[in-house]
């Protein structure tokens, strides 16, 4: 049965499919390109570092053959180990802490970076004796004892090779002085180590493409996978009604904060609220910044309130302007002359308010065309 599930398994992974499969810890990992840069990183270290800590390691060196059994005893311990522990500290703490760096980069350079919690949890099910038994038994298990035996013998062959090649000058290191053939030895020592993380790259390679093409096919999914997640995801009406609710709720916001710029608003007087703007040198026509009915309607004419924007109840032009409008758009060219009307009444009062004098009476006789007329009793929204 597990084979014919394995074999039904034919679709890419989705991304919630990864995405899941990271919350619970489940990511690519290359233990050998870890391995293979924290031997590069070494050796560069190594490199970097030898020239100018040298007089310290021969310091070291000399005063370990000075060493006296006299340096233990209860008053001369501590001058001895203050003297000793930061000159080893200055020279090996800096090579030290560029593999814990290299460590946890090589980590991330597949997969990234993963803090998920569910990772974290302590997981008793892994104590588990016969499920242990059953890895240890496993192809995977088989895969990675196979990668360290290739990797030993790349080690040793490259270790017998250099060796062979090299045995005269290895063994004329015995005949030289002391630092000349400490000298020698280590950049002997570098070039084999560079010779082995060389020896490692195609192994390496290997390992990457290996461990990325064997996590996606692990996490391949089946047809009915894939339905049930499109299902899940997209075909939940409570999910679907969530997301409507939470972009009408984004968009009324929007719209709410458009009211204070409006120039005037139209009432029907409480079913409908309809706020309009018209700026001569950027607009074509008057445009409808909000609109709204109900509960939506008297926030409307909350907000014009204390803005102190004119408000006119013109029931006919208003159910016009909702039904035949949306918020964004001008209006129609057939509502041009009322809208007119409403907006020379709009600027008499800005220049009353300004200098008083006579309240300007407001439209009464707005003519709106039958066409736009809008019957609030067969209004199928109702």
């Amino acid at each position: 049965m597990s084979e014919e599930n394995k074999d039904d398994k034919t679709e890419e992974p989705s991304s919630r499919r990864i995405e899941k499969a990271r919350e619970e810890g489940d990511i690519p990992r290359s233990r050998e390109l870890t391995s293979m840069l924290l031997l590069l990183s070494g050796l560069l270290a190594l490199t970097l570092c030898l020239p100018m800590s040298w007089q310290g390691m021969m310091h070291i060196v000399r005063y370990s053959w000075q060493f006296d059994l006299s340096h233990l005893n209860a008053h001369d311990w501590v001058p001895f180990s203050l003297d000793i522990l930061p000159l080893s500290l200055r020279l090996f703490l800096p090579f030290g802490l560029s593999l814990w760096l290299v460590a946890i980069v090589a980590n991330l350079i597949i997969g990234g970076i993963n803090l998920s919690p569910k990772a974290l949890q302590v997981k008793f099910s892994r104590l588990n004796p016969v499920s242990g038994m059953k890895k240890f038994y496993s192809a995977q298990t088989g895969a990675e004892l196979l990668k360290s035996f290739l990797k030993a013998c790349i080690v040793i062959v490259i270790l017998l090779a250099i060796l062979w090649v090299k045995q005269r000058e290895i063994l004329g290191l015995i005949h030289q002085p002391l630092r000349p053939a400490l000298t020698e030895g280590t950049y002997g020592l570098v070039k084999l180590w560079l010779w082995v993380v060389m020896g490692m790259i195609p192994m390496v390679a290997f390992d990457v493409f290996w461990q990325i093409y064997s996590y996606h096919k692990k996490l391949r999914m089946t047809r009915q996978e894939i339905r049930d997640e499109h299902k899940q995801q997209e075909g939940d009406p409570h999910l679907k009604g969530r997301i409507r609710q939470q972009m009408r709720a984004a968009a009324r916001q929007r719209m709410m904060a458009n009211v204070p710029h409006a120039d005037v608003i139209l009432t029907n007087p409480t079913h409908f609220a309809i706020a309009l703007r018209y700026q001569e040198d950027k607009m074509h026509a008057p445009q409808v910044v909000a609109k709204g009915r109900g509960q939506v309607a008297a926030k409307i004419r909350a907000l014009a309130s204390e803005n102190r924007i004119p408000s006119l109840e013109a029931p006919p032009l208003a159910r016009a302007l909702w039904r035949h409008t949306e918020v964004g758009e001008p209006i129609p060219g057939a509502l041009y002359t009322a809208v007119a009307e409403v907006l020379a009444w709009v600027w008499q009062v800005r220049r009353w308010r300004k200098v008083g004098g006579q309240k300007p009476e407001r439209p009464l006789q707005l003519v709106v065309p039958a066409e736009m007329i809008f019957d609030l009793e067969n209004d199928d929204d109702e």
